[in-house]
């Protein structure tokens, strides 16, 4: 405690004012020169996942702020510190962000496994003679309720008499992955040149699908006991500053002070780096979709055979 006191020889109030002042005009000469220079337009399909985003997030607080801003009204009662009440608040509401990940990544799985298994019905449907329109209706009966509502509005496009290619992409646009794009760009690529070999294709990627769930499957339970232990060690870590500060108020009193107010918020924001580098550790970078909208589409040209030139001069 003798570095804190030490500390407020040396951060008076004035020198605190002076650093507050110099964050404040830097941040706003920051947001200054960002709305003289703009920001660079997004694509549609980027719009369209933020307004997701935020409708998700607005859902998010509510039913975490309710919780959050309890959590921080008792930690504040209890320290007497604002700095620990919204930290403890901030913790609770990204609680799941931080240290959750586990629901995401089993229904990321549950679909790649989902794929896989369409994919296989729609070869196996393939094999007897049956053209990519009508085996695509027929292998959405039997999909997993993690993908058979795409499929059956895949199938009433196609219904509807939307073309294949423009339906698959509503497809792929709808699951919003990057193993269902390199299926679907199959698909695709085979409705606008209809050659063979779409079996063969389809089979090779469902193994590769079936090969990127084991590998899944594997990475996520080795991260789960790391997982739990980084929630121990936050829930210990926090029990244990609580603890102190009603059992032994002395011990911490000089973060009464203003300067201690400050020392702790650096502690904090220690802690929360670290909480965001275990986060990023501990989630799978996944490649980029590349079937998306705002790219140019690539339209396919048949080579005209020696008849057709003929008939054309």
């Amino acid at each position: 405690m003798n570095g804190i006191s030490a500390l407020g020889g040396i951060f008076s109030l004035p020198v605190l004012y002076a650093l507050l002042s110099g964050v404040v005009v830097g941040g706003g000469v920051a947001l200054l020169i960002v709305a003289v220079r703009g920001l660079p337009a997004k694509p549609e399909h980027e719009k369209a996942k933020a307004s997701e985003r935020a409708a998700e997030l607005a859902r998010f607080a509510s039913r975490r702020g309710s919780l959050a801003a309890g959590v921080g009204l008792v930690v504040l009662l209890l320290t007497r510190w604002a700095v620990a009440g919204l930290a403890a608040g901030i913790l609770v509401f990204v609680w799941d962000r931080l240290f959750g990940g586990a629901k995401e990544e089993r229904s990321a799985m549950r679909r790649v496994e989902a794929l896989a298994a369409w994919t296989e019905s729609l070869r196996d449907t393939i094999a007897g003679a049956v053209g990519l329109e009508q085996a695509i209706p027929a292998s959405a009966r039997a999909a997993t309720p993690a993908l058979r509502p795409h499929l059956d509005a895949l199938v009433d496009r196609l219904r509807a008499r939307t073309p294949l290619p423009d339906a698959l992409q509503h497809l792929a646009d709808e699951i919003d992955d990057a193993s269902a794009d390199i299926i679907i760009a199959a698909l695709i690529l085979n409705a606008r040149l209809r050659g063979p070999g779409l079996r063969e294709v389809l089979g090779a990627l469902a193994k590769s699908a079936r090969e990127e769930v084991d590998m899944r499957q594997r990475v996520m339970a080795q991260r789960s006991s790391t997982r739990r232990s980084v929630q121990i060690v936050v829930g210990v870590s926090v029990a244990f500053v609580l603890g102190l500060s009603i059992f032994n108020p002395q011990f911490v009193e000089p973060y009464g002070s203003p300067v201690g107010q400050l020392v702790l918020a650096g502690v904090c924001g220690l802690f929360a780096m670290g909480f965001w580098w275990l986060r990023k550790l501990s989630s799978i970078d996944t490649p980029a979709r590349f079937l998306t909208r705002d790219q140019p589409a690539v339209t396919f040209v048949r080579p005209r055979s020696e008849q057709e030139e003929v008939a054309s001069r």
